[in-house]
């Protein structure tokens, strides 16, 4: 498949777990008494009744209030979702075979800090996008540091190990012992443009997690980075 093909299925996937936030913003899943693991639930139903989806290539992730600050590997307690609280989503719904990641925080009531981390989290994200843009060989461990810069400039921890990976078609496969080459993460020394372990051009998602430890908040973004 040229690569030309392999981005729109790529954008189109996006503009689809687009179409599925919206669906679950209109459906008022994230709600207030309802816990996080009915809301993942909720979310299923809805991407398959709405948009055929019948496989996610990672676990749903819902997080609310506290257990925003946890990373996407943890797995904290079902949480119920409070009047007041910040929630975020990662969600990865395969569309005809095409992966998509797509994550989007959602502040319930008025407090400013909370709105504050929210609004931060595109701000961030499209400093990156901007820098990487800005210089054609970086790495993965450069983007990385460039993205915990960001976050400690406006205020926050850097909630995660990495800040992005590839994306594909389903399911993306690395070659034995490439896993550091598919992460924008400290441990990767190796240039983002160019091609993955199977020879295609390597597109990338790209992920902020934002906490503040002392208010016990955080919040999530991601999409794609490249393309």
């Amino acid at each position: 498949m040229q690569d030309a093909e392999r981005v729109e299925r790529l954008r189109g996937a996006q503009r689809q777990a687009s179409d599925l936030f919206a669906a679950i913003e209109a459906a008022g899943i994230v709600a207030p008494g309802v816990t996080e693991r009915e809301a993942s639930d909720a979310i299923k139903v809805l991407a398959a009744e709405r948009l055929g989806v019948d496989k996610h290539w990672h676990k749903r992730v819902v997080r609310a209030g506290v257990n925003a600050l946890e990373p996407y590997h943890a797995n904290p307690p079902n949480r119920e979702i409070a009047d007041d609280d910040i929630v975020y989503l990662d969600l990865g719904p395969v569309f005809e075979e095409w992966e998509a990641d797509f994550g989007r925080t959602y502040v319930l009531g008025a407090d400013p800090e909370k709105l504050r981390l929210r609004d931060a989290l595109p701000e961030v994200w499209a400093a990156g996008r901007a820098h990487f843009e800005a210089t054609p060989d970086i790495t993965g461990a450069q983007l990385f540091a460039y993205m915990v810069e960001q976050g400690a400039a406006r205020g926050y921890e850097w909630g995660g190990t990495i800040a992005g990976h590839l994306v594909g078609d389903f399911p993306h496969a690395d070659a034995e012992g490439s896993k550091d080459r598919s992460r924008i993460a400290p441990a990767n020394d190796r240039a983002l443009r160019g091609v993955d372990s199977v020879g295609n051009v390597a597109h990338w998602i790209l992920e902020v997690h934002l906490v503040d430890r002392e208010r016990e908040i955080g919040g999530f973004y991601e999409e794609l980075l490249d393309i």
